[in-house]
């Protein structure tokens, strides 16, 4: 059967298993959930993912795969070429830290979630939102600065000359950052390496604007 990936166009971690499936040549059905309207919580995709979280992977055998870091280990290993984690355990270890700082630092107090919580539970209106999203992602962005900036495995991605990981959710980020008028002034290195990703065609098909779905 044909992978169908369960996503939303607009969604960071949906951006970061299309990147690495267009990368890994993969093609597959594209089957879009609209989040803020809660079709991620109806009982047809609660059969496929009980979580009600995008995205989820269907892969040919009819297994589900969830969560975005997972699936794309789990498709750098069925598919090892090309890789996304380098083969040397430390190097392996550091885009794993770079990706994580983002996965685990940021995306999960600004996710769509959390947000909507924060006005229906709190009282918060769009600025405060917004101000709250901003935040986070500066003191987690900070370092990651400091990090690419100063460490010399850094290169033309987060980690030497080949994409990673890392460079997946670096670049899902940025993007939805755009959206929060977050100012990236300060982290010109983070800037560089979206901008040199952003370049090649499987980041450039991947990006929201270019989904089924967008709005």
């Amino acid at each position: 059967m044909t992978p169908i990936l369960h996503n939303y166009f607009r969604s960071s971690t949906s951006f970061r298993v299309r990147v690495a499936l267009a990368l890994k040549g993969v093609e597959y059905e594209y089957r879009a959930y609209h989040l803020r309207k809660g079709e991620q919580k109806g009982t047809e995709y609660r059969a496929i993912n009980p979580q009600g979280l995008v995205p989820a992977l269907t892969w040919t055998d009819g297994s589900v795969y969830t969560q975005s870091l997972a699936i794309i280990e789990f498709l750098d290993e069925a598919i090892p070429e090309p890789p996304l984690l380098p083969r040397h355990p430390a190097h392996r270890a550091r885009v794993r830290s770079l990706a994580q700082m983002i996965a685990m630092d940021i995306h999960p107090i600004n996710n769509l979630r959390v947000l909507d919580v924060l006005r229906t539970r709190f009282g918060a209106d769009d600025d405060a939102v917004a101000e709250w999203f901003r935040l986070w992602v500066g003191e987690t962005f900070g370092t990651l600065e400091h990090r690419l900036a100063q460490e010399p495995e850094t290169g033309a991605f987060c980690h030497g000359n080949d994409v990673t990981i890392a460079d997946l959710c670096l670049v899902a980020q940025v993007a939805n950052n755009a959206r929060f008028d977050v100012d990236m002034t300060a982290y010109p290195t983070i800037r560089r390496i979206y901008e040199t990703c952003m370049a090649l065609p499987a980041f450039q098909g991947a990006a929201p604007r270019h989904q089924p779905d967008a709005e």
